[in-house]
């Protein structure tokens, strides 16, 4: 990472996270979020499955940064944070760019629900530019692996609860790509990128607190149904938003048996595809 981060700037980004989204949520959100200004994001950038826009106003950002989504209603709730230069509707499959426009690419926790991801890699490395990078974020395969459900029910010598409990929360989750780094980087270097970096990050206790959390969210989905967000008293003292605990995690984010991992892809020089 080329970039270091102050204390000031882990506060705000933990406080963008878990003032805004249920802790679970937050908990990941804020650890992904401090992983991109480390690294920079030269523009213009292309964010593969932007969604309800919340991650980049979370950024801050006053970068000229292009979203595509496949999903109309999340790309309406984006607009109104104003940030997108261009917001499209489209199949990342195929992306209505120029090749060799951006000069980075970024995708937070959305390339795991893609099946066919190649194709999305083929078009991310289309779209850079000679020299850009592909920086993103996804669940590994740990997370199957390490569930707290799972493990209770292995315990209890019941194998078949254990299997179907991974499923039902990988299928409530939407992931169709829990797999290992490995796996990713022969994706990538198959799109055609040149270099590859990964770390592991987001500890087996964190995703067990995160698993419980849905369990929990009720409320969280009440106040947002009645009052149009999350949380209803954004305050460091709120108890119910873990803010020392996820800033805790956030000031050492890196762990080698983490449950996700971030990847960062960069094309080389002089490969642009015509």
């Amino acid at each position: 990472m080329t970039n270091k981060l102050s204390s000031e700037d882990l506060d705000k980004i933990v406080e963008n996270q878990c003032f805004h989204l249920p802790y679970f949520r937050a908990m990941l959100r804020a650890v992904e979020q401090s992983f991109y200004p480390r690294e920079g994001l030269p523009e213009p950038v292309l964010d593969v499955g932007s969604g309800d826009g919340h991650f980049a106003w979370a950024m801050l950002t006053q970068q000229a940064w292009f979203g595509f989504d496949p999903w109309l209603e999340p790309s309406k709730e984006a607009q109104k944070y104003e940030l997108y230069h261009s917001l499209i509707i489209s199949d990342a499959h195929s992306l209505p760019s120029v090749s060799g426009h951006f000069a980075s690419a970024l995708s937070n926790s959305v390339l795991e629900h893609i099946p066919d991801v190649q194709g999305v890699l083929d078009e991310v490395y289309r779209a850079l530019q000679d020299g850009g990078a592909f920086y993103y974020a996804v669940p590994n395969h740990r997370w199957r692996e390490q569930l707290w459900g799972q493990a209770f029910f292995k315990r209890l010598g019941l194998k078949r609860l254990a299997s179907a409990y991974e499923r039902f929360f990988n299928k409530i989750s939407r992931h169709v790509n829990l797999d290992a780094p490995e796996v990713w980087t022969e994706r990538l270097k198959q799109a055609g990128f040149e270099s590859v970096e990964t770390f592991n990050y987001f500890p087996v206790w964190a995703l067990r607190m995160l698993e419980r959390g849905h369990a929990a969210v009720l409320p969280n989905l009440l106040w947002k149904k009645m009052f149009g967000k999350w949380v209803l008293f954004p305050s460091r003292k709120n108890p119910f938003l873990r803010f020392n605990k996820i800033r805790k995690l956030v000031d050492n984010p890196k762990c080698e048996d983490g449950v996700c991992s971030f990847f960062i892809a960069k094309k080389g020089a002089g490969e642009s595809c015509l």
